[in-house]
């Protein structure tokens, strides 16, 4: 029987692919030692930054410890335990979070807790006076304007906004005021009704 003319360079399919996986896989496991530094963990003498700050939520005065990067949702709920003000969506985009600062609403997941010494807060927990419930509080339960709760008092902290800047002359101009506040239940008609009912009140 004849021999090949190329016994040398002959190679399957199975043996060329063997070869490649072998190789790539030696070169992962040598790191450039760049990639290593890059890998290397942190210390632990690496600890986050933090600083104290003033927070006035409410109408009193809170010293409160914080890394520069926390939320001013996460240091009402998490550091000073004001749980009203509820988690929701955390990207601005349901309204769940709106307070009051310095009588303007916003939306507390958007703003960091250090940017807000000075300002006056106010959080749903603040609108009763003792066990007088505020007229937007009062509507709300009147109208029932809520079902899961989860979004209410964003809507509560908006509305009160909503009527002080006067957008309440129609129930096409509450809506459209009220637009940034979404409710999953969707109790719009009822919430549309309790802010012109609150709106009433409060103009007497």
């Amino acid at each position: 029987m004849p021999e090949s003319p190329h016994p040398a360079t002959t190679h399957t399919r199975r043996i060329v692919l063997k070869s490649t996986a072998v190789a790539a896989a030696g070169a992962t496991l040598v790191p450039a030692p760049a990639v290593a530094a890059a890998a290397a963990p942190t210390t632990a003498g690496d600890v986050a930054e933090v600083m104290e700050i003033t927070l006035s939520v409410n109408g009193r005065k809170h010293a409160v410890t914080v890394e520069p990067r926390v939320t001013l949702l996460d240091a009402l709920r998490e550091r000073l335990a004001l749980t009203g003000t509820k988690k929701g969506c955390d990207r601005g985009e349901c309204g769940a979070c709106t307070v009051l600062v310095d009588g303007e609403r916003i939306k507390s997941c958007l703003t960091l807790a250090v940017m807000r010494q000075g300002s006056a807060i106010t959080t749903v927990e603040g609108l009763a006076d003792g066990d007088r419930l505020h007229p937007v509080q009062e509507a709300f339960i009147r109208r029932d304007a809520f079902q899961c709760g989860g979004c209410t008092s964003g809507q509560i902290m908006s509305a009160v906004a909503c009527i002080r800047e006067g957008h309440t002359g129609s129930d096409e101009e509450i809506r459209q005021w009220m637009s940034g506040n979404i409710c999953r239940c969707a109790c719009y008609q009822n919430i549309v009704a309790a802010v012109a009912d609150a709106a009433r009140e409060v103009r007497r």
